[in-house]
């Protein structure tokens, strides 16, 4: 998002204590919404570099979300002079690496993610960290709030590890802790609120730096602050979970009432609501508390016409086109900068990125054997492993007004939000969710993150009719309920629904690929329609759909892959016991949310007529999928 904080910005005398900590101080930081905590990082890891000497190696930055990886990485771009090549990553994407370095002949991508988190717990532990080019001389970790888990138990290993020879810079914000729903039971979930800091606190005790961010530079305005003094509230949550029940309810219920204050920005059903989206110059984030709302209000602005994009989920990781494009345009096994350069300007590289930050970031991953150059083979590999770095597969979108789940939205900040009315949680007994799905403190922090989002303006919007919107949690998707408990009429399409076992056009659409991978660079944006097509009526396998084709404006132009019909195989069967023998002929209402780099054995482009480079490009969908069940089109109740 925008840069708030502008650079003749001076510290204030908080931020510059934070900054001006030596190399090996252990630094807890804590700092409120909007505090200026990532301007403050910047400027702390220039010092880092020019006055206390790290090499940029040496420094290890680790965040939790990719929107916050973004977001820091812009602004070491834009603003940081010795600190430019330093690297920011998620906890997830650094595990993977660390494994991959020290366990080379294993498969980790067939681990969860979860799991190699664990192993590389377990790495650290046996050195693994020790075993790369650099040793972590300090450790930076932002939103260490949400660190719950696996994830905690793999930084307190990285800090302990290192704890005699080591300094560590830590930040978060208990008030804006909202991850915990990882953790899946809700008396665990409430051990481990604010557990990190407290591992932090006992383990390095008086050698423990601890400072306070309060300022806010992010609101503009009465409104856009209302919110924040509820901040302190939250982090005074009791540690009891039944006496944190009753006063995270009567928080979350301050909090409705203050937003019910905001001016109604009105339902998008109607006309005059969807044009003061649609006209807005500035940006404007529609925050919803699931992503079944989220779908919705999504598909009724595709619908208008509006345009928008859907905020992806932070594990989904796509590659950039202009990957594909660069291992199709040369036969070098090398490239210096020079040359690379030279490619990249026929090349759809993303918007603001420098021919200098993307030389940066390839070259992390695939470093040439010779001085200053890139290794084209081991880039290729890279793709296909879907190691690429945070910010290289970082969202692009160019959308002015962005629809998402309070949880994705997550350090991010926008000039006009606009809320989604939630519901009160004093509900009577007999409509409250179960035990292990109610937890006011996470319901009252969702809602102090989603109402302190804004710098200018701040809206409540109308929840959208979404109840027949539920979420099937075997397949971890959404689908579009009916009247009856087994009815299907629709499904949530992710990033792994596209196959990318060939380059589109090899897999029974009757195209010529290479024709097909110039449409798809050139003709297929993102937010056009797309819907599925049944290509036939028998199943692939016994646990999976037929075939069906991915169209765009009347063209087809990939097929779906195996997850896609395995998982809609499972949500239409309707018992272990039962069979499928009816598959909806059409899958409207989806968009395509991007055009992404694939890559595969040099064999697959060849024989596709493409060359031996073993890359190309895909669509991306998105959107809740409607199933019409009848060949005429026509939609059903499928009861």
């Amino acid at each position: 998002m925008i840069d708030t904080v502008p650079t003749e910005h001076r510290l204030t005398a908080a931020q510059q204590a934070v900054v001006d900590q030596p190399w090996d101080a252990r630094v807890l930081v804590t700092a409120g919404a909007g505090a200026g905590k990532t301007h403050t990082l910047v400027r702390r890891l220039d010092v880092l570099v020019e006055r206390e000497d790290l090499e940029a190696g040496e420094i290890l930055v680790l965040s939790f979300s990719r929107a916050a990886v973004r977001e820091l990485t812009e602004r070491i771009e834009r603003h940081a002079s010795a600190a430019q090549r330093i690297r920011v990553q998620t906890f997830d994407s650094w595990a993977a690496a660390l494994l991959k370095r020290a366990y080379p002949d294993t498969d980790w991508g067939s681990y969860s993610f979860d799991e190699r988190v664990e192993a590389a717990t377990a790495a650290i532990d046996r050195g693994a960290v020790e075993g790369g080019e650099y040793v972590p001389a300090h450790v930076v970790i932002d939103e260490v709030q949400d660190l719950v888990g696996v994830r905690r138990e793999m930084v307190e290993a990285l800090l302990d590890r290192f704890q005699e020879n080591s300094g560590f810079t830590v930040v978060g914000d208990s008030a804006q802790a909202v991850y915990g729903f990882q953790v899946s039971d809700p008396d665990q979930r409430a051990e481990e609120t604010d557990r990190f800091l407290e591992w932090v606190r006992a383990t390095f005790g008086e050698d423990l730096v601890e400072l306070h961010l309060g300022d806010n530079f992010r609101a503009r305005s009465e409104a856009t602050r209302a919110a924040l003094p509820y901040g302190s509230r939250l982090r005074r949550l009791p540690r009891a979970r039944e006496e944190a029940a009753e006063e995270a309810e009567r928080i979350h219920g301050d909090l409705r009432a203050l937003l019910l204050t905001a001016p109604n920005f009105g339902s998008l059903e109607e006309e005059f609501v969807r044009a003061a989206l649609r006209d807005h110059p500035d940006t404007t984030s529609v925050l919803c508390r699931d992503n079944g709302q989220a779908l919705t209000l999504s598909g009724m602005l595709a619908d208008a016409e509006v345009p928008h994009a859907l905020q992806r989920s932070a594990r989904e990781r796509p590659a950039p086109a202009w990957i594909a494009e660069l291992l199709a345009s040369t036969e070098a096994p090398t490239l210096g900068r020079e040359r690379f350069e030279e490619l990249l300007v026929d090349l759809r590289s993303p918007v603001g990125g420098t021919p200098e930050a993307l030389w940066r970031s390839v070259r992390r991953v695939a470093r040439g054997g010779g001085r200053g150059t890139l290794d084209v083979g081991a880039l290729h590999q890279v793709l296909a492993e879907g190691r690429l770095t945070d910010e290289l597969t970082a969202a692009q979108s160019s959308a002015s007004l962005v629809v998402s789940t309070v949880h994705r939205a997550k350090g991010l900040e926008f000039d006009r939000v606009l809320v989604v009315e939630p519901r009160t949680l004093r509900e009577p007994p007999r409509v409250r969710k179960k035990k292990y799905d109610y937890d006011p403190a996470a319901e009252a922090r969702l809602l102090y993150v989603a109402m302190t989002r804004a710098r200018d303006d701040l809206y409540v919007l109308d929840a959208p009719s979404s109840w027949l919107v539920r979420k099937d949690r075997r397949i971890d998707r959404w689908y579009l309920g009916g009247r009856s408990t087994w009815a299907r009429n629709g499904v949530e399409a992710i990033g792994a629904d596209v196959s990318h076992e060939q380059p589109p056009g090899r897999e029974g659409l009757g195209e010529d690929a290479a024709e097909l991978q110039r449409h798809l660079l050139t003709e297929v944006a993102a937010g056009a329609r797309a819907e599925l097509v049944l290509l036939h009526g028998i199943p692939v396998a016994a646990d999976q759909s037929p075939p069906y084709a991915v169209v765009v404006d009347g063209r087809r132009v990939a097929t779906v892959s195996e997850r896609f019909r395995t998982d809609l195989h499972r949500l239409l069967r309707r018992s272990a016991y039962s069979t499928v023998d009816r598959w909806p002929p059409l899958i409207s209402g989806l968009r395509v949310d991007g055009v992404e780099s694939v890559a595969g054995a040099p064999a697959a482009t060849e024989a596709a007529g493409l060359g031996s480079h073993g890359a190309w490009v895909a669509p991306r969908l998105c959107g809740l999928g409607r199933f019409h069940w009848y060949t005429d089109g026509s939609e059903g109740d499928e009861g």
